[in-house]
């Protein structure tokens, strides 16, 4: 039997035509080889991370508490370029719509992501993400001291795309460096990237740092810091051999940048050589078609994955964890704390949700994406309805306040364990490398789509409703949790041949067939055909 033959009888049996690799491991103690962590590949870790993940969190974090300062400048700017005086609707409008164009750009940064990491490599989206992240901060900076509404407005936009631009290609190019044992916990740094920011962003922002009427520019400017001393390590980290590989077909280049992260000789690294040549071969398949968002949109057999991908990346946001960031300081005020110590009671929040994402890259590491997905999800479910019947409730018992405190931190906390940081990277593991980066950029646009839904509907549903907004963020995490337990299958440990194997066929697929019905199919299929693997 021809190996072509073999490989196609190995993915219709639904595991990806990986039997070569299975057999290679069997038969060579060098495949058992599992790569670790290098110094490149924590560097790489590192340095996107802390410069161009933190600055994503850091600008949804930053705004809120000087707000009120920023408006003066922005009225007090009107009045000495324009002569206009803005009434307070207008001032408002104008102030929504400087801190919404971060989220569009960051939507359109997204879509962007899709074309660049094709043309120019992942590396190269890293660079042009940090080149507009520091034109950003110079023009916070200037802004001031020129009056200039516009410069605030377009660094708010500039910053967008960057932010799109990194969680669209950011936790693809982590997986992609990283070995299969390692994806999880690459995967996850974006995330916890975004916290860091999103806490640091709180501090600076308050009054006693940062958030005064002298040095709000500074404050919005202070993330530029990390990303320069980032900016600078990016000559170094290496491309994505699988890029490399499959998408630019330098396979010796490719083979270069894989021994220089793993630091191993090519001897040991024959089951990963074998994964590329098995994503080339998949890519091979569609001779003539350049990957796009039109074609990735319109092939029945990644309708699945794509729905997967965006309703969890879009349901993250939809979970109301905004909303209770928002709702927590008058939570804790009503627990009987003052108003200093309820801004500093929501920054411990803060600190407990970067512990989580922290505890994420171990939790990801030895648990199965679907358990912490789950698990994640149910208790997040309870805490809502907790939060919100003891806000609804709050006024009548001495001891609710209490209960309420509970609800954030409850919720929070398991928010981290799967909700928070699975959807960043989930579709690197669900999509190969072809349509991986349009997939990508439909998830990380979902996902700041629905951060724009909800800031712009929250303030109506907490006026009307008021705590009961947290049963309907609940609903929309029990559809979610219905969706995913039947549909995503399990990514973890398994090549990603395989699992987009088990999605081809839509929503007649069968994601959730495990590794060990599809390596009994394949052993089947060796009896039958016999083994003439090349």
């Amino acid at each position: 039997m021809e190996q072509g033959e073999y490989e196609g009888m190995c993915r219709e049996n639904g595991y990806g035509g990986k039997c070569d690799i299975i057999q290679l491991s069997q038969h060579s103690d060098k495949q058992l080889t599992q790569p670790g962590w290098t110094k490149l590949l924590m560097l790489a870790g590192i340095s996107t991370t802390l410069g161009l993940s933190l600055p994503v969190g850091y600008h949804i974090g930053v705004v809120n508490t000087p707000a009120n300062i920023m408006k003066e400048f922005c009225n007090e700017s009107m009045q000495t370029r324009y002569d206009l005086y803005m009434t307070k609707s207008q001032l408002d409008l104008l102030w929504s719509s400087i801190v919404s164009i971060f989220l569009v750009g960051a939507a359109i940064g997204s879509l962007g992501g899709a074309v660049l990491a094709d043309k120019i490599g992942r590396r190269g989206v890293l660079i042009v993400s940090s080149v507009l992240g520091i034109s950003a901060g110079l023009l916070f900076v200037v802004s001031k001291p020129t009056h200039s509404v516009e410069m605030l407005f377009l660094g708010r936009l500039l910053v967008g795309f960057s932010a799109g631009l990194t969680t669209s290609v950011v936790p693809m190019y982590l997986t992609e460096l990283a070995p299969i044992s390692l994806r999880g916990a690459m995967g996850v740094l974006c995330p916890l990237g975004i916290t860091i920011g999103v806490l640091l962003g709180q501090i600076i922002s308050i009054h006693d740092v940062l958030g005064t009427k002298d040095l709000w520019s500074y404050c919005m400017a202070a993330y530029v810091l990390p990303l320069f001393f980032s900016t600078l390590t990016l000559p170094i980290l290496p491309e994505s051999p699988k890029y490399l590989f499959v998408i630019k077909k330098s396979p010796n280049m490719a083979l270069k940048q894989l021994k220089k992260i793993r630091n191993l000789e090519e001897e040991f690294l024959t089951a990963e050589i074998n994964e590329l040549k098995v994503e080339q071969r998949e890519i091979e398949q569609h001779v003539g078609e350049s990957w796009n968002m039109r074609i990735v949109l319109s092939k029945k057999s990644l309708l699945l994955p794509v729905l997967l991908v965006c309703s969890l990346q879009m349901g993250q946001q939809f979970s109301g964890i905004n909303a209770v960031f928002y709702y927590s300081n008058v939570i804790f005020q009503e627990a009987g704390l003052s108003t200093s110590q309820g801004e500093l009671a929501t920054i411990g929040t803060g600190f407990c949700n970067l512990f989580m994402a922290v505890l994420s890259i171990w939790f990801t590491s030895r648990f199965d994406r679907r358990v912490c997905l789950q698990l994640s999800m149910i208790l997040s479910i309870f805490f809502l309805i907790l939060l919100g019947f003891a806000i609804m409730f709050i006024k009548s018992y001495t001891w609710i306040p209490y209960l309420s405190i509970i609800g954030v931190l409850g919720f929070v906390t398991t928010y981290g364990i799967g909700l928070g940081p699975i959807p960043y990277f989930v579709g690197s593991e669900l999509f190969e490398i072809g349509p991986r980066p349009s997939a990508m950029s439909l998830g990380s646009m979902s996902n700041w789509a629905g951060n724009l839904i909800i800031g712009l509907t929250f303030p109506t549903m907490k006026t009307y409703i008021g705590p009961a907004s947290f049963f309907i963020f609940a609903c929309f995490v029990l559809i979610l949790l219905i969706f995913i337990r039947f549909y995503l299958p399990e990514t973890r440990g398994r090549d990603i041949a395989e699992v987009a194997a088990l999605c081809r066929n839509g929503f007649s697929s069968r994601p959730l067939e495990t590794r060990e019905i599809a390596r009994m199919k394949c052993e089947e299929t060796q009896k039958i055909y016999g083994n003439q693997v090349a």
